[in-house]
């Protein structure tokens, strides 16, 4: 697994490592109760048991998968960084499924698709962050393989599937690791190894096996090949835990083709950002006892132009409060690039005032 530095391109794998793991699921069964004998007495029926699945086989779910799958290499202006992460074609004409943090903070992607070799410049068209989830266009793409989508909704525990993607940001063949599922919905609080950031991610598929960098944005496949979930990280780091076996974790499929559909639909959420990407160009925080702080207004950005300073509190936005840093988050991944929004700022001294800002275009966040 990555360890957040850059290698000697200067980019990050695109890998969320697991920091804490949440409570998940009681006692680990799904509504019935193994090892029970059922009772049968007179005139009662037995149920039979449905014959057990053939085992998966890993070469020949890979060699149905991988012509679906693509590799993505990002770049970013900030101290040049960029990452390696994986996708899944959805349609031939170009549209990817991928992680959010992939594409984080990213000024240009650049896919290729593993099926034909030819590479693209890919344009976000939304994400949710909150669940980790992007959706990309490859403009002038056509003909491309479609992965074959399955249901997240019929795995079970113990299922055996198979975590393929672009292991190590390499770009060679993919690498396919096989493991069954441990958990149907996990909790876990994960960090990105590119920028060092947490996010709690919920309702997780947690898969024992070895997950490796680079493979984030790729495919988790049953043994039909369908794709049941999106690869979104990995445990904590392999060598300090000896006594415990690797895990990986994914995005259901079902979760991750809802975030898809609403990015389809033009219709912005709280949560799913669509089309570029609008920003202030200010860090902030959480002011007391309402606000958000402007702790850096970034030279020589919107607010920066809008006469906003280090140290005032945003307390609404078009006339609507703002009472934390992420209301104010939320407010703006709704917006576009060019609008322009009226906030209403109060000055160290408490003086109010009202400034006119232009956002301006900004990286996926």
């Amino acid at each position: 697994m990555g360890d957040g530095r850059r290698g000697r391109s200067g980019r990050a794998l695109a890998l969320i490592v697991v920091a804490v793991l949440g409570l998940a699921g009681f006692l680990g069964y799904r509504g019935e109760l193994p090892g029970w004998p059922l009772l049968a007495g007179p005139g009662s029926v037995v149920a039979q048991r449905e014959p057990e699945a053939p085992p998966l086989d890993p070469v020949a779910v890979a060699a149905a998968v991988d012509p679906a799958l693509v590799h993505i290499s990002t770049a970013a202006q900030l101290f040049g960084q960029g990452a390696a992460g994986s996708g899944i074609v959805l349609t031939a004409d170009g549209q990817v499924l991928t992680s959010h943090h992939v594409v984080k903070g990213a000024e240009s992607v650049t896919v290729t698709s593993v099926g034909t070799g030819q590479v693209y410049s890919a344009t976000v068209l939304g994400y949710d962050s909150s669940a980790d989830i992007a959706l990309l266009e490859l403009p002038d793409a056509a003909g491309l393989t479609i992965a074959q989508l399955g249901r997240s909704a019929d795995l079970h525990l113990e299922d055996e599937v198979l975590a393929i993607g672009n292991a190590g940001g390499t770009g060679g063949p993919p690498t396919a690791i096989a493991g069954k599922i441990t958990d149907l919905d996990t909790t876990i609080v994960a960090l990105n190894a590119a920028d060092l950031s947490r996010k709690a991610l919920s309702g997780m598929l947690e898969i024992a096996a070895a997950v490796s960098s680079g493979q984030s944005g790729g495919a988790l496949a049953d043994r039909r090949g369908a794709i049941v979930g999106v690869i979104t990280a990995a445990s904590g780091d392999r060598d300090r835990a000896v006594d415990r076996q690797p895990n990986g974790y994914a995005v259901p499929i079902d979760t991750a083709m809802r975030v898809v559909r609403q990015i389809r639909s033009g219709t912005p959420t709280e949560t799913v950002h669509i089309g570029p990407t609008a920003t202030l160009g200010v860090l902030i925080s959480d002011a007391k006892p309402s606000g958000a702080r402007i702790d850096v207004a970034i030279y020589g950005s919107p607010a920066a132009a809008a006469g906003l300073n280090d140290g005032e509190v945003i307390t609404s936005i078009d006339g609507k409060a703002v009472t934390t840093a992420r209301a104010l988050r939320a407010a703006i991944n709704v917006r576009k690039p060019d609008d322009t929004v009226r906030l209403g700022v109060i000055g160290p001294g408490g003086v109010e005032r009202t400034v006119t800002v232009v956002l301006g275009k900004g990286a996926p966040n």
